[in-house]
């Protein structure tokens, strides 16, 4: 995976992971359901980040934020659901 930089930005009740690198920047927003609860609404990278892993460092960036602060995600966002089957130790992350 290549080496990216990812940071968190919360403005009221939504927030975003945003994605920088040379070849471009991605994102992945999300809702505030409550103190408890996420939802994940979409992921975007640019196209020359595609096939990098990009979305997926977005995706886990989220996941490591809501077990280490015991918040759940809806993963409402195709992709984001897509990459939580992909890794069933995440599980305990989402809300069922």
């Amino acid at each position: 995976m290549s080496d990216f930089s990812i940071t968190r930005e919360v403005d009221g009740p939504k927030g975003r992971y945003v994605l920088s690198h040379p070849n471009g920047s991605g994102e992945l927003t999300y809702s505030i359901a409550s103190d408890t609860l996420i939802i994940a609404d979409h992921t975007d990278v640019s196209d020359g980040l595609r096939g990098m892993g990009a979305g997926a460092a977005l995706a886990k960036a989220m996941v490591m934020d809501a077990l280490a602060e015991g918040v759940k995600i809806v993963p409402l966002c195709p992709f984001v659901n897509a990459e939580r089957r992909k890794h069933p130790a995440w599980a305990a992350a989402f809300s069922t």
